[in-house]
């Protein structure tokens, strides 16, 4: 028998605890091949439609969301999972949140009356389509009673007092759906040694256990912006956010397994002109070559799209994604 000192059995301890509870929430994520993401956001339909936005408009909006027809057009495309954005930066989001409310003060609420992720859900897991979320890790910047009331301050500096009131808010959510949302994209982690890596909360370890409340298994990635690289922020993720607005420059390094540094690999773009908005850019043979370049090393790629007032992906967008489908062949 081999003998250590008192404080290497510790450590030996510590490390086998830590290797024992390790898990791989993301495995599903390469294994689905790429899914899709839509921004559906108050501001962004108002201004692309030219509308006034309200609470009751903004209602009106949501509830006309016809979730078994995007359901029915993810099954067409073969899409392995959905990622919709909960809200952004203009205050009003798409699912009610009693803590939101309770923070903010603001009345009426600018959280829809329907649960919109709870129903996309029942329309997606009908067809074996996984659902994801997409959530600023900021306060609402056009909001600025919301952004008051969180006491946010955007900049390189800790932001204790919003980060505790914001995990109120994602936990909320994150109990109200469970095992509904399979994982979590956040946005906006832009200063991750000054706001996440406290060695006290609220730190990383805390924004992802006010992720995972509801379900210990979401796959979780924070997202440092814009970045040709793929790499990892923190060990409390499962994968890559993987940003990129021009993948043809996008590298992957020190692939192994699927993963970089222990996370799964994952590139999120977009196929309009922008986010969310314009025609398809590239060609049917560029989504494909670019979404095969991430699937050659293992990963998956979400592609966003634009989508109409009610929910709807324009058929040039369904017809791009069709092909990649083919493409890559079954799972």
């Amino acid at each position: 028998m081999r003998f250590y000192p008192h404080g290497t059995l510790l450590f030996l301890g510590l490390t086998a605890t830590l290797a024992a509870g390790a898990q791989d929430r993301a495995q599903w994520i390469p294994e689905a091949r790429f899914g899709v993401m839509t921004h559906y956001l108050a501001d962004w339909q108002a201004q692309v439609h030219h509308l006034d936005m309200s609470v009751e408009r903004w209602n009106q909006l949501v509830d006309g969301f016809d979730v078994e027809r995007m359901a029915r057009q993810l099954e067409s495309v073969g899409a392995g999972y959905y990622q919709i954005s909960i809200g952004q930066n203009s205050g009003y989001y798409l699912a009610p949140n009693a803590a939101y409310d309770r923070l903010t003060g603001i009345r009426p609420s600018k959280c829809s009356r329907r649960d919109l992720v709870s129903d996309l859900y029942q329309a997606l897991d009908r067809r074996g389509i996984r659902l994801m979320v997409y959530l600023p890790s900021g306060a609402p910047a056009q909001d600025k009673v919301a952004d008051a009331a969180l006491e946010w301050r955007n900049g390189p500096f800790p932001n204790r007092e919003f980060q505790g009131k914001w995990e109120q808010v994602i936990r909320e959510w994150s109990q109200r759906w469970g095992k509904k949302v399979a994982g979590w994209w956040f946005d906006g982690c832009y200063f991750p040694n000054s706001m996440y890596r406290s060695p006290e909360p609220p730190n990383f370890a805390s924004f992802a256990a006010a992720a995972r409340a509801g379900n210990p298994d979401a796959a979780l990635a924070f997202n440092p912006g814009v970045v040709y690289r793929m790499l990892s922020l923190t060990p409390h993720e499962d994968f890559t956010a993987g940003e990129i607005d021009k993948p043809d420059l996008v590298t992957i390094r020190r692939a192994t397994g699927g993963k970089i540094d222990g996370v799964r690999i994952h590139m999120l773009s977009y196929l309009g002109e922008t986010w969310g908005k314009g025609a398809p850019r590239f060609t049917t043979d560029q989504v494909i070559a670019y979404t095969r370049k991430v699937r050659d090393a293992g990963g998956a790629v979400t592609w966003d799209v634009p989508v109409d007032l009610d929910g709807a992906i324009p058929q040039p967008f369904l017809d791009q994604l069709a092909a990649l489908n083919k493409a890559l062949g079954k799972p």
